[in-house]
């Protein structure tokens, strides 16, 4: 950021006045908490954030925050964010979306923001469920789950956001949970500092359409046992007594004693570590990987455009609109 404020922000100073609404017990409540205390601690004045929505329960999110922001249309918030970014670039741009909005309608414009490196924090509400227009099956629905879409259960493979972002080559993706605020903010604050898009996703439940979709891997009573967090520069290891650890073996993992886990490196080049940790969530048996999935700098779309128009301005000088109309063909309707 390139103007920081000395006055220090808390949460309350970015609560909006409106009512918050979603429904009792949502995992949204939470991820809003953690967003604003992150936000508070970044030193930048809520004037330099910039929240962007699409369409969805999670989209609702600009409404409560005491900033800037722009409620969008479905699956359109990567447009929206990375126009604000190129020409707001001292803006702290936050994009905030959910499972259908950024991988159905959106997964396009999902996929080619991360692929271009635009510098937005983007976190990923996954629900498993279309929540706001009451219960279809979603992008990441597990096969045969019966919603109102599919009453006979759904026969879809559904995405795994990480692999997906991981595949687009975005430079950081994490994963966190919305009933572990303590890891939920830790992650958080790393996706603040990334320059470059920060791809968070987050496991929410929904308690109306999809209540305890990820009660077997993150509630309280069985996380430690049925999740390991990925930090970079830490061994991986898991389990209440902390005595569970996470090698590679080939091209997959084995789960071994703690003394035998392998540290992780979040900045290696390639992404082919990381699928494999992120693929575990294919076997309900195994534990998933939450945390740090990859972490590695690149030069940014945003910055890349800043620079070439400015090369352009400088050489060309800054042109004038009725030149550009104008200069190749044209002809007149009568």
């Amino acid at each position: 950021m390139s103007e920081k404020t000395t006055a220090v922000l808390n949460k309350k100073d970015l609560k909006s006045n409106q009512e918050v609404r979603w429904c009792p017990g949502c995992g949204d409540y939470s991820i809003l908490n953690s967003v604003q205390a992150v936000m508070a601690e970044l030193g930048i004045p809520k004037h330099k954030f910039c929240i962007i929505s699409g369409i969805g329960c999670s989209s609702r999110f600009p409404y409560y925050m005491d900033t800037y922001g722009f409620h969008t249309i479905h699956g359109r918030a990567p447009a929206i964010a990375t126009g604000v970014k190129i020409a707001n670039p001292d803006l702290s741009v936050w994009m905030i979306t959910g499972d259908g909005d950024s991988l159905s309608i959106g997964g396009n414009h999902t996929i080619h923001m991360l692929r271009r490196n635009v510098d937005v924090k983007i976190i990923l509400f996954n629900n498993q469920i279309y929540g706001l227009t009451k219960g279809q099956y979603s992008p990441t629905s597990p096969a045969g789950l019966k919603t109102k879409s599919t009453p006979f259960g759904s026969v879809d493979r559904p995405f795994n956001p990480i692999s997906l972002a991981l595949g687009a080559g975005a430079t950081f993706v994490a994963r966190t949970m919305d009933t572990h605020p303590k890891h939920m903010e830790a992650t958080l604050r790393l996706a603040a500092q990334h320059k470059g898009s920060a791809f968070v996703e987050v496991f929410q439940n929904c308690v109306i359409f999809n209540d305890g979709a990820f009660e077997e891997i993150i509630g309280r009573s069985v996380r430690d046992d049925r999740t390991f967090d990925l930090q970079h520069g830490q061994p991986m290891v898991y389990g209440a007594n902390h005595d569970k650890g996470v090698r590679f073996k080939g091209f997959g993992a084995e789960f071994v004693g703690a003394s035998e886990a392998e540290v992780w490196d979040a900045s290696m080049p390639s992404t082919a570590a990381a699928q494999i940790l992120a693929e575990l969530d294919a076997d309900p048996n195994l534990p998933t990987a939450v945390g740090l999935f990859r972490r590695v700098a690149a030069p940014t779309f945003d910055e890349g455009v800043r620079k070439q128009v400015a090369k352009i301005r400088e050489s060309k000088g800054p042109g004038k609109l009725k030149d550009l109309i104008y200069t190749r063909d044209s002809w007149t309707v009568s």
